[in-house]
């Protein structure tokens, strides 16, 4: 992480246009503050990548939301379909107009967190393999320099999430999306809440995919227990296979069998940053007054008198 937060703050001097991918299912979870903070003052074209496992409703919505934002454009895109890459170096070319051809040519860096479809995308643009892919977290190890045309430079960075996540929904988020090593969290955690939410607002899918009634009016662990039931996840005595059950709830949302899914709408997400702001600020309260009571305690130590012990 530092060494990728050093390179962006080397590169982003002579970058004209930072192009940051989201993950168009939780376009809010999946912006990185630290990027906003190291490319503050470039134009920026926010990509909703992977709309097409996304709510097309809520997409919108988050399109209208970025695209009213100052020196920001907006626009949403698969990373497998080769049509909307024109899309993209054309957005560019909006947000900075004085560049483009051989004496000035566009460069661009492209940043976001694992697993959002950079390097997909950067394969779709060049039509190439130009960079490895994957699903999983942390595909890209190196910064990389692409020619998209003669007057087009794109920089990869490696994907990057930031120290701490005061969201804590947007923990989950991004563990249900896969941007976080399954090793970083609980599986059965995660689909318990990815099933709140899910049940409130995605019932019909949710009762579709795996053949439920009544979705909307079970608890979290009565959804996740009725999945493992209907899916065979079960174990001696026919007990139910909780964390088989969470993998595979998890696994369906994304692999987008249950349907085009977004976890977050603008709205939302503005709300539970605004909490974790304030939750946030008063950890830091506490935890300057434990460090402001250590140092008035360790100064109140006596300490011996060097000219008395010679």
């Amino acid at each position: 992480m530092h060494l990728t937060k050093k390179a962006i703050s080397e590169r982003i001097k002579n970058i004209d246009v930072v192009v940051e991918l989201l993950d168009a299912r939780l376009p809010g979870s999946s912006a990185n503050p630290m990027l906003a903070e190291l490319t503050a003052g470039k134009p920026t074209l926010k990509v909703l990548n992977k709309q097409d496992l996304a709510d097309p409703a809520r997409t919108a919505l988050w399109l209208a939301h970025y695209n009213a934002q100052p020196g920001t454009r907006a626009l949403g895109l698969d990373a497998s379909v080769s049509a909307p890459a024109k899309a993209l170096a054309q957005a560019c070319f909006a947000l900075a107009p004085t560049r483009g051809g051989n004496f000035k040519p566009m460069r661009v860096l492209i940043c976001g967190i694992p697993n959002v479809g950079k390097s997909t995308l950067i394969n779709t643009l060049t039509g190439k393999r130009a960079t490895k892919t994957g699903d999983e977290a942390g595909i890209t190890k190196l910064e990389q320099r692409i020619s998209l045309a003669d007057d087009f430079y794109l920089y990869d960075t490696p994907g990057v999430l930031w120290p701490r996540i005061i969201v804590a929904k947007s923990g989950y988020n991004l563990a249900a999306s896969g941007a976080i090593g399954r090793n970083a969290f609980n599986e059965e955690e995660v689909a318990l809440e990815l099933l709140d939410y899910l049940k409130t607002h995605y019932a019909t899918l949710v009762e579709a995919r795996f053949k439920l009634e009544g979705v909307a009016t079970m608890t979290d662990e009565e959804l996740l227990e009725a999945i493992g039931r209907k899916r065979g996840a079960l174990q001696g005595g026919q007990r139910i296979n909780l964390q088989k059950a969470a993998e595979i709830a998890i696994y369906d949302f994304r692999a987008g069998v249950m349907g085009r899914i977004t976890l977050e709408t603008p709205e939302e997400f503005a709300e539970w940053l605004a909490a974790g702001e304030k939750l946030d600020a008063q950890r830091q309260v506490k935890k300057d007054a434990i460090e402001l009571d250590r140092k008035i305690r360790f100064k109140k130590i006596p300490r011996p008198d060097s000219r008395s012990s010679s």
